[in-house]
């Protein structure tokens, strides 16, 4: 039986023991490294989107089952990635007028600003310079702190929050104590936006959760989710496609000749670089036969969205970046009723960055070998620690 998680061999590409699954056996038995369980490993892109489409297979921690990860502690009210409906419809319910392709679209001067504003200080810096702490880090940080109405003066606390909740080497009990913390602030933060209320997402979450039938501490909980889910995949997003995109110089020139093409390139770049590395976790709450295997009730199952994002059935060549392919049904936001409800502003945020940064500094170039950037082979988010640039 092979363990789970499985090691890369090229940091630009999945483990290649993915593809070898995909080929021989799509649905497999593993054992998690992490707590020593057996669940079934998930690595076609079809039978991925079978199981996250499926109202069987449950995204509740506490189904029987359900694969852990490194700690036992269930997440706490309002994380409704971990719900199933109907209260998982009811919390995101809360949130769909706030993440409209139209509010986010809206956002798009205020993200472009930002990005402005961080270019010019890195590009007036001497190089070589540390493109996640100058740009991939600040940006999220900005963009989600600004719609929540989280003082950006805390920046430095969310950092370190997200950065120990993310180290799979951190202690479970620290972690748990970091998550904690990062609820007791937004709760204090809750509070003063039920009395004071400003024109933000907190402030119309707390102002209208009980005509919603939500709980003030489910809102804290919805707050916590999105601050981290929001920043750290985003941010890591930015800093390991970047690296791709300068690893790939003709894809590219096309890119930077052809702004046209950059929403189309996005999507290509979100999909060759899926930054959850971890899979989605589901349990099964009854048997259900998906490509060809019976997965019983009360089984574990992973699936692996980065080797589904590189089968071979469903993307022609898919180890290659191809910014003219259709990517577009990638599944690095997922799939089914909990697709990423902020997956089009974190679109948003890439298409400014990557159009702006290549626009400002044509010439940005790895300041290091490739084998020398320190990638984040201890983090439950994939990107890199720090990206050393030059121009």
């Amino acid at each position: 039986m092979d363990s789970y998680p499985m090691s890369r061999t090229c940091p630009l590409d999945p483990p290649s023991d993915y593809g070898r699954l995909r080929a021989d056996h799509p649905i497999t038995r593993v054992r998690l490294d992490f707590d020593g369980s057996d669940v079934w490993l998930v690595t076609r892109h079809e039978d991925a989107r079978a199981v996250l489409g499926d109202a069987n297979f449950s995204s509740d921690f506490s189904t029987p089952g359900f694969p852990a990860r490194l700690t036992s502690q269930p997440p706490g009210p309002g994380t409704f990635i971990r719900m199933d409906p109907p209260d998982h419809t009811r919390l995101r319910r809360l949130l769909v007028p706030e993440f409209t392709r139209r509010r986010m679209e809206a956002l798009r001067p205020a993200i472009q600003r930002i990005v402005d504003g961080l270019i010019d200080a890195m590009a007036g810096r001497t190089p070589p310079v540390d493109l996640v702490e100058a740009l991939a880090l600040p940006l999220p940080s900005q963009v989600i702190t600004e719609l929540l109405g989280v003082p950006y003066d805390d920046r430095d606390f969310f950092h370190e929050t997200t950065r120990l909740m993310g180290d799979q080497n951190v202690d479970p009990e620290r972690r748990l104590k970091v998550r904690n913390d990062l609820r007791d602030y937004l709760d204090r933060l809750v509070a003063v936006k039920e009395e004071q209320p400003a024109d933000d997402l907190l402030s119309r979450l707390a102002q209208g959760r009980q005509e919603a039938g939500v709980s003030r501490e489910e809102i804290v909980g919805i707050a916590t989710l999105l601050m981290v889910a929001g920043y750290e995949t985003v941010a890591n997003q930015i800093a390991v496609g970047t690296v791709a995109l300068l690893q790939n110089p003709g894809e590219l020139a096309g890119l930077k000749s052809g702004p046209e093409r950059l929403a189309a390139a996005v999507e290509e770049v979100v999909r060759h670089q899926t930054v959850i590395d971890y899979g989605a976790r589901r349990a099964a709450t009854a048997d259900v036969e998906v490509g060809g295997q019976l997965i019983r009730a009360g089984e574990g199952v992973v699936v692996v969205l980065a080797s589904a994002n590189r089968d071979e059935e469903r993307f022609g060549d898919p180890d290659r970046l191809d910014l003219c392919r259709d990517a577009s049904d990638h599944l690095s936001f997922g799939y089914g009723v909990h697709q990423c409800m902020g997956q089009l502003l974190a679109r948003v945020q890439l298409q400014v960055v990557w159009e702006t940064l290549f626009r400002r500094i044509p010439d940005l170039r790895l300041a290091v070998p490739v084998e020398k950037v320190p990638f984040r082979y201890d983090m439950f988010v994939y990107g890199v620690h720090e990206l050393p640039v030059t121009w």
